[in-house]
């Protein structure tokens, strides 16, 4: 049996696999947000799975930022309390059991290439459009993690060919860059700019939950996609995977996926272009699932 725990900012969630991935139990908590009590909610959550279920193979576990290959921290979190923190041997530490510790994007775009919607593809993209935004590479159906460990990181990337009017009404990443993708394409990014631009203060789904019949809505929504396609083209034209599959909140917008290819042909490199796009399979248990995978 394999435990899987998806470490986000608001909620801890962990799952229990057998080897040839059927879900036997699933638990879920709130994340403390800081370090020692967020420590006490994985243990908890693997002590409960152990409790009903025996011991287990192997833990995994998808988090925010990564691990420096030099100093074994915690890097690049937007779950700032785990920065700096030696989350892994904090960890093993107290459970005195191998930890499999992985970002979460990279555990949720191998959960979809593994038994997924890139299921049969060599080289997957596996995209976060949430509260923040991240990817993972996975080439065989393994992760590509990179020698700084920051492959996939395409969120912090500037956005190409920015105008004038796209940096007036975008906000300064919370990495002190200015504009990352992260701030055009993540959800509170898309709320951002439409609030700054109309001056409100409407979420992503007030604003998505506009169209088709409002005019603002709709014309955040072309923006939005053509930030997204000008963003991905990036990553197609370095990588040239076979498959992107989306996930996180802005996944679930439909009208990504009708206008996000006709989009993309005009910034890609080539004179024929096929990688999909597509909206990831597991919904919001891709991240848990892939973290389960890990070992």
């Amino acid at each position: 049996m394999k435990i899987g725990i998806d470490l986000g900012g608001t909620k801890t969630e962990g799952i229990l696999i057998n080897s040839e991935g059927k879900e036997l139990n699933r638990t879920r908590i709130k994340t403390q947000k800081n370090y020692q009590e967020t420590i006490e909610g994985i243990i908890s959550v693997v002590s409960e799975f152990e409790k009903n279920f025996g011991e287990v193979d192997s833990i995994g576990i998808g988090m925010p930022g990564a691990i420096s290959a030099d100093s074994a921290l915690i890097k690049n979190a937007n779950s700032i309390w785990l920065n700096g923190k030696p989350l892994k041997k904090d960890l093993e530490n107290k459970l005195q059991k191998k930890i499999n510790l992985e970002n979460d994007a990279n555990c949720f775009a191998l959960s979809e290439a593994v038994d997924g919607a890139g299921k049969g593809y060599s080289v997957v993209f596996g995209v976060i459009l949430g509260t923040g935004v991240g990817g993972g590479i996975i080439i065989n159906q393994k992760i590509l993690q990179g020698r700084n460990k920051i492959s996939g990181e395409w969120g912090h990337i500037t956005l190409p060919n920015r105008t004038e009017d796209e940096k007036k009404y975008n906000k300064k990443c919370y990495c002190k860059k200015e504009g990352c993708m992260e701030t055009y394409v993540s959800g509170p990014g898309f709320a951002s700019i439409y609030n700054l631009r109309h001056n409100a203060n409407l979420d992503s789904h007030e604003i998505i939950n506009g169209y088709p019949g409002d005019q603002k809505s709709l014309v955040a929504l072309e923006n939005y996609v053509d930030h997204l396609a000008r963003g991905l083209s990036v990553v197609i034209n370095i990588l040239d995977p076979d498959i992107i599959v989306l996930g996180g909140g802005m996944s679930n917008v439909d009208y990504i996926y009708a206008n996000i290819n006709d989009q993309l042909k005009q910034y890609v490199f080539t004179d024929i272009y096929h990688t999909k796009v597509v909206k990831n399979f597991h919904g919001d248990s891709g991240g848990v699932r892939g973290a389960a995978w890990l070992s």
